[in-house]
């Protein structure tokens, strides 16, 4: 079945934030945000902004009717500065005017004092002194200590990754409209409605009913529009609450770009001892996140890098340490992958410098401590795994020792140029490691009609979410597609939403939507089968037709339908389901957090350029445990976006913020995404179907996250190109693997060991700008 999208999207007809027709008397917003990182408000001059025509109010903390804060799991997060500025950008008024170019001209009118206190931008110096958002977290298998006298090898160093911008085609934004006895109606771009609502309710002081959120769909989300989003939407909602008036704000990209938070930045030390035949027996790692001025999300990101720092791989003996620091940057948020991708990115680093110090591939190591069903992770949870499915059909799919062959012959024939191979096995937990988040709801409808309302808790952003949702609908009730309408997603239709996150939303809403539809669709079989005295059991639902015994019954979708309503019986169903099984002790660090895992493996091929230092991504092929697709072209299209955005991450994408916390790559002209001519040449994706039951939606694994994982590879094929071209090569453990630092790479020198055991202890900004 096709994306019910395509056909709007591409014809320019599908209704953003932007699309939304405009009331008459319509206000627009735009924030001031602080020009300096931290330092105390001394005076804040809006006279000159309030000159400018048709500025209506500029709001300050002063006039907020509730509370001044919209932190979520901490409540550390003023949504205007009061006294004190924490990061370049945070909102400290906010301008209502008659027009946008009004609203905007204002802001560059605004005057303010702030007398600078010291920025801290890396996470180890917040550390430190002693900054943290939250107590370091510990995963802990085994004994670390004792196991280290039982390893042949031991290998230490320092890896590490920098964030990400999300760079969603629409920006942030929300539109508030007043509504009779005080109540609003919020259109935001958010995949977290019930948090929107939540944000915006406290800001105002006024009870959840009075809010109504609704989003139509998002132009892209991976993370930043979770909680990201509600600051907007409160600032709009506050100025509409006071003027009642409606008011809209959709930011700028430069100021999206400079406002908001990123993939969280991490630096690393590890420490990994193996056996004689390479099998790994411990593994220590610290990790120091870089949380930004606030909590956000940070913490549960804080708590997923944990939960994959072993990736696919049985480590018997496990000691992790995880702390989030606060530093002076704008507060870092969810990113596709949430965490995992950096847990999972120092792991590979680990494995690789043990590999090149013993001088086998990188692949050798991989392959003899892929995890097996039955293995224990740190966290407690038992491994129900298709590791070795997933390496072994990639091996054997892509012929991979020819891969090598030729990678061999061509790097000995040519000598400016050269190429990388590298293996990237996968494993991701699906479910949102908050256990109580894993939780959704649908509302099905069905008219007399014959035609079907579905709603969801779930937010359509691109990913086909609605498009699954309907073909669930479809099956249950045996009808065409065409019968059943997804309804934009209402905190006034379906309350209490989880976010559409965490590659959970269309097993928690499919799931849903499965069981309010079955509960009808067992009412239409009971009024069947009284009208033709048959047994229930006889009955199904196929083809817009009731089925007897498996034979067409002249009874049509739409007879029924008008037959159950003749008779008083209820065509609509509200349905809650919530994942079985999972649990999670935070006291002990143990429990079973996630419904299932999806595995994978990807080979990826790269060419230098060596005397330029740019480079080409030849070919990405994977072999990905989908489970039972129920959408392949959804889901293939999943794991390609998911496979360059990951890609993104590890080569082009460098965030650069100065000494003085300010983002210098804050526009599309300083900040490299892929294009189409990054993009690799070729992409093949092959389906490990599985048969074994599982918590999926028709058994249907997520793609939303793991694909985002086998771009790392790309890092390490391009680190094993390097190499074939200067096998001294000093390449520090740092991504992204820029074409500047490919240049360097390729020039380098190795390190003495002087400077060797400095390069293990050195800071990550001192390694950027080495």
């Amino acid at each position: 079945m096709k994306n019910i999208d395509s056909r709007t999207h591409t014809r320019g007809e599908s209704v953003y934030l932007d699309d939304v027709p405009l009331i008459q008397g319509t206000l627009f917003g735009a924030s001031f945000g602080s020009p300096i990182a931290n330092g105390h408000i001394t005076s804040l001059d809006l006279s000159e902004a309030e000159k400018i025509p048709g500025v209506v109010r500029i709001l300050t903390y002063k006039d907020i009717t509730g509370q001044n804060q919209i932190g979520g799991i901490i409540p550390d997060e003023p949504l205007l500065a009061e006294h004190h500025v924490d990061f370049c950008g945070m909102p400290v008024a906010f301008v209502v005017a008659e027009t946008y170019e009004a609203a905007h001209a204002a802001v560059k009118k605004i005057k303010v004092e702030i007398d600078p206190l010291p920025i801290i931008t890396d996470p180890r110096d917040a550390h430190a002194l002693g900054q943290l958002i939250v107590p370091p977290r510990t995963h802990r298998l085994g004994d670390t200590e004792a196991a280290w006298q039982s390893c042949e090898y031991i290998f230490e160093g320092l890896a590490e990754t920098n964030g990400q911008e999300h760079l969603y085609i629409e920006t942030q934004g929300a539109y508030a409209i007043p509504q009779e006895n005080n109540a609003l109606k919020i259109y935001s771009s958010t995949q977290s409605p019930r948090a929107t609502q939540a944000a915006t309710c406290k800001v105002l002081g006024v009870a959840m009913h009075q809010v109504e959120v609704d989003v139509i769909r998002l132009g892209g989300g991976f993370g930043g529009k979770e909680d990201q989003a509600n600051a907007w939407a409160a600032l709009c909602a506050l100025a509409a609450h006071i003027l009642k008036k409606p008011v809209k704000y959709a930011l700028d990209r430069m100021e999206d770009m400079a406002m908001t938070g990123k993939r969280h930045p991490y630096s690393s030390d590890f420490k990994i001892g193996l056996d004689k035949h390479f099998k790994i027996l411990a593994y220590e790692v610290q990790f120091y996140q870089n949380a930004g001025a606030a909590a956000d999300l940070s913490p549960a990101v804080l708590e997923r890098t944990l939960f994959h720092c072993t990736n696919t791989y049985f480590i018997p003996n496990v000691h992790a340490v995880a702390y989030s620091c606060k530093t002076n940057l704008p507060p870092n948020t969810a990113f596709r992958g949430f965490g995992g991708p950096q847990g999972m990115f120092v792991i590979e680093a680990a494995i690789v410098k043990a590999a090149e110090n013993l001088g086998v591939d990188a692949s050798v190591i991989q392959q003899i401590n892929l995890n097996k069903t039955g293995d224990e992770f740190p966290y407690g949870q038992k491994a129900v795994s298709e590791a070795h499915a997933c390496w072994d059909k990639a091996m054997d799919r892509f012929n991979i020792e020819s891969v090598i062959k030729e990678t061999h012959y061509f790097n000995s024939t040519n000598k400016l140029y050269k190429k990388g191979i590298a293996m990237m096995p996968i494993c991701f937990g699906i479910s949102f490691t908050n256990t109580m988040m894993n939780q959704g709801r649908a509302l099905v409808h069905v008219y007399t009609d014959g035609s079907v309302s579905v709603s969801t808790g779930a937010v359509e952003m691109g990913q086909g979410v609605n498009t699954k949702m309907l073909q669930v609908a479809a099956y249950v009730f045996g009808i065409d597609a065409d019968k059943v309408k997804l309804q934009s997603t209402s905190t006034s239709r379906v309350a209490n939403t989880s976010p559409s996150a965490a590659s959970a939303t269309a097993d928690l809403n499919g799931k849903a939507v499965f069981m309010a539809c079955t509960e009808i669709a067992n009412r239409l079989k009971q009024v069947a089968a009284d009208e033709m005295h048959i047994p229930i059991a006889s009955i199904t639902l196929k083809d817009n037709h009731i089925h007897v015994s498996d034979q067409k019954h002249e009874m049509t979708w739409e007879r029924l339908i008008m037959s159950a309503f003749f008779k008083r019986v209820s065509l609509s169903e509200h349905a809650h389901y919530a994942t079985p099984e999972i649990h999670y002790d935070k006291l002990k660090e143990k429990g079973h957090p996630f419904a299932y895992h999806v595995y994978g493996t990807a080979i990826t091929q790269v060419t230098i350029d060596c005397l330029r230092g740019t480079y080409q991504v030849d070919a990405v092929k994977v072999v990905h445990d989908f489970g039972v697709s129920m959408n392949p072209l959804i889901d293939r299209g999943q794991i390609e976006g998911g496979i360059v955005q990951g890609i993104g991450w590890m080569t082009l994408e460098e965030l650069i913020y100065d000494k003085e916390g300010k983002l210098k790559s804050n526009a599309l002209s300083t900040y490299k995404v892929p294009d189409i001519y990054s993009v690799p040449k070729v992409l093949e994706i092959d389906f490990l179907e599985t048969t074994a039951d599982n918590l999926a939606i028709f058994r249907s694994k997520a793609v939303g996250e793991p694909p985002l994982m086998y771009g790392i590879g790309a890092y390490f094929a391009l680190r094993n190109a390097i190499k074939a071209f200067n096998p001294d090569a000093h390449i520090p453990l740092s991504a992204p693997m820029t074409p500047e630092k490919t240049l360097m790479a390729l020039y380098s020198k190795p390190l003495k060991p002087d400077q060797e055991k400095n390069e293990e202890t050195t800071s990550s900004l001192e390694v950027n700008q080495r």
